[in-house]
């Protein structure tokens, strides 16, 4: 299989697992966003490791010691996904999956602006039209919501730059979550140790279900994560950015279908601009796409 087909795969699958994560996280009730959060890092690197142990492999582990610019991006990048694995467990478990889920809409534009602002790239005027309706929508939500939507920002800012971090460390699925997960397994530990001593720890003390499911939260962490690290760095950002639409339109389904969210109209009116933003930017990226490939083609064949 073509590596760019495998990675478009890796990439579907890693979004519609994302997208489906809002029924999971309440199934963890009463345990707190901080707590989830903790146990989610910790089992995370089990499950990661069970995978390297499986396939024995661990000679990269002194490769990429010997390289210190990668551990460095690679535990930016556990900061930024830790922001936003806690971001959105909060979101879900107080009722804002329609919020996370524009978070994740609004993602592709976010994106854009990253390439204007550190890449120095310039933008066709689609794209600055798209731009401005995902601006429009957000003063739109602000209005609705009576403040900023700062779930959804936080998350569509975290994860963008998550991506970018990853594709410029190149480091492949299984050995970059390792890293990024030892790097905070000691915060993660010790907030467990201090919970417990509290009084306030969910583990263990409310029957062998939910210590299960808690420990689960770390095996369905690393499956998505591996996917998607998998296809980053197989695929453009540019095709990552139309697969993830995936996510956000389950995550929506399920607030407004599943969980039940009020959705006024004022609320359907902001989706609405950035549904059409996302449209204008969809189409001119494979409007762009297809015009590069004709060149290309035609340079060929003269």
């Amino acid at each position: 299989m073509p590596e760019s087909r495998r990675g478009a795969l890796y990439g579907i699958a890693a979004y519609t697992m994302w997208g489906l994560f809002p029924l999971y996280w309440p199934l963890l009730k009463p345990a707190g966003a901080l707590e989830i959060l903790a146990h989610r890092i910790a089992w995370s690197l089990v499950a990661v490791v069970a995978i390297l142990a499986v396939r024995r492999h661990w000679s990269w582990f002194r490769e990429l010691m010997r390289t210190p610019k990668k551990v460095g991006l690679l535990a930016l990048a556990a900061a930024i996904v830790t922001v936003n694995w806690g971001v959105y467990i909060y979101a879900v478990n107080t009722g804002h999956v329609v919020e996370s889920a524009l978070g994740y809409f609004i993602n592709p534009l976010v994106s854009v602006l990253f390439g204007v602002f550190l890449l120095k790239e310039r933008l066709r005027p689609w794209q600055w039209g798209a731009v401005g309706l995902g601006t429009l929508a957000v003063v739109v939500l602000t209005l609705d919501y009576g403040r900023l939507p700062w779930i959804a920002l936080v998350l569509a800012v975290s994860f963008g730059t998550y991506g970018l971090v990853k594709k410029i460390a190149q480091v492949s699925a299984a050995e970059s979550l390792t890293i990024e997960t030892l790097v905070l397994l000691l915060p993660a530990l010790g907030y467990l140790v201090y919970l417990q001593g509290q009084g306030g720890a969910t583990f263990g003390s409310l029957g062998a279900g939910h210590a299960l499911l808690l420990a689960g939260g770390g095996v369905i962490t690393a499956i998505p994560l591996l996917c998607f690290t998998s296809a980053a760095i197989r695929i453009p950002l540019t095709t990552i950015g139309l697969l993830q639409y995936i996510a956000p339109v389950l995550q929506f389904l399920v607030g407004v279908f599943v969980v039940h969210e009020v959705m006024p109209p004022s609320r359907w009116a902001g989706f609405a601009i950035v549904w059409l933003a996302l449209s204008v930017f969809t189409w001119d990226s494979l409007r762009a796409a297809r015009a590069a490939r004709r060149t290309a083609l035609e340079a060929v064949t003269v």
